[in-house]
């Protein structure tokens, strides 16, 4: 994909993908951020957060559920899941 494109033209290549830390995501759910930071994250085909505690997973669903037409799902294999869980519109324990 040309560098140029801007991110909409991106998406409708489909090739764009967000990879944000725990660190990063913390900035990125300020309230002053959280709408940009959804709405680049909604034009993405895939978003991976990673090294993110507890909290910063339900904010992440809670971002999602208030401001979208959307049902949320979690998935979660941990106690360190279970808030996440919890905050979604479905929520899926799975013991392992």
């Amino acid at each position: 994909a040309n560098s140029k494109q801007s991110p909409s033209e991106h998406q409708r290549d489909g090739g764009v993908a967000l990879v944000i830390n725990g660190d990063s995501l913390g900035f990125a759910l300020d309230q002053r951020l959280e709408r940009l930071f959804l709405e680049i994250a909604t034009m993405c085909m895939a978003v991976i957060c990673c090294r993110v505690t507890p909290l910063q997973k339900a904010q992440v669903v809670d971002l999602v559920k208030r401001n979208k037409k959307a049902v949320t799902l979690s998935i979660g294999d941990g106690a360190n899941d279970v808030s996440m869980i919890k905050t979604a519109h479905i929520g899926v324990g799975i013991s392992g």
